[in-house]
């Protein structure tokens, strides 16, 4: 199947609806490659080794979450991000990024995919902030639910808080989302799990006896655009393929 960039953007754009979104970086297409699209990478990171990887496996396009060009980061294109762009316009390899649409999407989204790989029941966003979900688990301790975590996203999570308490309602959020953890300790949760961990969500987990599960931005966020990109190949019968480089944070 051949598809014209213009027609994979408009797919893409009505399935994800960037427009609603106020966001840290463009959604969309972000750097533009060849007309036709045969072939798909998705991945997390739009990083110098997933576009060589694109460019091994002969990529057309290159759907990812993180892209470029973020809020308040500097504006030339210079060092590594003139590498970059300038590997995927030599190869004419367009890059498509999806961040906060992706994160909230309810089907494809990474916290939706997250509660299905974590066999989370009544996955939800919260009333107040579409980005926060919550659900119920209730199969065991904190313990045993960071170690299905373990087991199902192939990292050990760090855990805050008392590893014996009963891990009935669960809130997240995917990525940087250690600044949810007030908001979720106010929905009476059990266990708060997100991807990234600062100094003070050790006090509060200490304090309130919620448990903090910090399980890896990247480990948290690799489902999303993995359902994006199968979701792609059967709705548009692309070739896509999804490239998960190890990363440990």
């Amino acid at each position: 199947m051949i598809m014209q960039l213009t027609e994979l953007l408009a797919v893409l754009d009505a399935k994800l609806e960037p427009a609603r979104f106020k966001d840290y970086a463009p959604n969309g297409l972000q750097v533009e490659g060849r007309s036709e699209v045969r072939k798909i990478v998705t991945g997390v990171t739009a990083s110098q080794a997933l576009i060589d990887a694109a460019i091994a496996a002969q990529a057309d396009a290159i759907v990812v979450h993180h892209g470029y060009f973020w809020k308040n980061e500097a504006a030339p294109i210079v060092g590594i991000k003139r590498q970059r762009i300038a590997s995927l316009l030599q190869h004419g390899i367009s890059l498509l990024a999806y961040h906060l649409p992706l994160d909230a999407h309810p089907e494809l989204g990474n916290n939706a995919q997250l509660a299905r790989q974590l066999g989370i029941a009544n996955p939800q966003p919260t009333a107040t902030e579409p980005l926060l979900w919550q659900g119920d688990w209730g199969q065991g301790t904190a313990a045993d639910f960071a170690a299905q975590l373990a087991s199902r996203l192939g990292r050990t999570p760090l855990l805050l808080g008392n590893a014996q308490r009963r891990a009935r309602h669960i809130a997240w959020c995917t990525g940087g989302a250690q600044g949810y953890f007030e908001q979720a300790i106010a929905l009476g949760v059990d266990v708060f799990i997100s991807g990234e961990v600062s100094e003070q969500n050790l006090h509060l987990a200490e304090e309130t006896g919620v448990v903090f599960l910090a399980a890896g931005h990247h480990a948290t966020e690799r489902y999303g655009v993995k359902a994006l990109g199968e979701w792609l190949a059967t709705e548009c019968a692309l070739n896509v393929q999804f490239i998960d480089l190890y990363n440990p944070v």
